[in-house]
C-alpha cells in the first residue's frame, strides 16, 4: 500500500487492539480506512487525539446537521486549496445530501451554490474566519442568530470551521493524498 503522505513515517505495527478495531469499522462502514488515519498511524497518541476531536466535531450531538459541517468542511477546504479534504469530504457532502453536484458546487465556489439563506450564512461566517478570523465581530454573530442559529450553533459552526483550517494545512504540508475510491463515491 502506499505510503498516505510525502514523508516516511511508518505506522505503528501492529496497532494497538482500539485502533485496530476502529480501522476495521472504517473498512466495514466505509469501504476504505482513510488515508488521513493511516497517516497519523505513526503516533497512536495523535492519532486517537485527531481521531477524538474529529468524532465529536463531526458526528457528535449538534444544531447542526452532519450534512452542514460537512458543507462547512468543504468550503474552508476550497478557500485553502486543500486537495486531501475537497476529495474527501466532497464525497461525504454527495452522499448525505444525495446531490452528486453539491460537493462540486461547494468546492469550486460555494456562492453559486443554491444554498438556504441559513447554509449561506453559515459558509460566509466560515469562510470569513478562514480569511480573516481577527475581523469577526459581533455583527457576524448577530447574522447567524437572525438566520436561527443558536449561540451553541454558532460555537460548531466556528469549531468545525477551525478544525478545517487546521487539517487543510497539516494535509496541505505533508502532501496527505485521498484515497482513490473517495473520487467515484456517491455519483450517481
Amino acid at each position: 500500500m502506499e505510503q498516505p503522505t510525502a514523508l516516511n513515517l511508518p505506522p505503528v505495527e501492529p496497532l494497538p487492539d482500539e485502533t485496530q478495531r476502529y480501522f476495521d469499522i472504517c473498512q466495514e462502514k466505509l469501504g476504505l480506512v482513510p488515508n488521513v488515519l493511516r497517516a497519523y498511524s505513526h503516533d497512536i497518541d495523535k492519532l486517537n487525539a485527531f481521531t477524538a476531536l474529529y468524532n465529536d466535531l463531526m458526528l457528535g450531538e449538534s444544531g447542526l446537521s452532519k450534512l452542514e459541517r460537512e458543507m462547512i468542511a468543504v468550503a474552508v477546504s476550497s478557500e485553502n486549496g486543500c486537495f486531501y479534504c475537497l476529495v474527501a469530504h466532497g464525497a461525504a457532502v454527495r452522499s448525505l445530501s444525495g446531490n452528486p453536484e453539491l460537493g462540486e458546487m461547494i468546492a469550486f465556489n460555494y456562492r453559486v451554490t443554491p444554498l438556504e439563506p441559513r447554509q449561506r450564512a453559515m459558509l460566509d461566517f466560515s469562510i470569513k474566519m478562514t480569511r480573516a478570523s481577527a475581523s469577526i465581530e459581533e455583527a457576524d454573530r448577530q447574522v447567524l442568530r437572525d438566520h436561527g442559529f443558536s449561540d451553541r450553533d454558532i460555537w460548531d459552526i466556528a469549531s468545525v470551521a477551525s478544525f478545517y483550517n487546521m487539517t487543510n494545512r497539516m494535509a496541505s504540508a505533508v502532501d496527505m493524498r485521498p484515497n482513490p475510491e473517495y473520487h467515484a463515491m456517491a455519483r450517481s
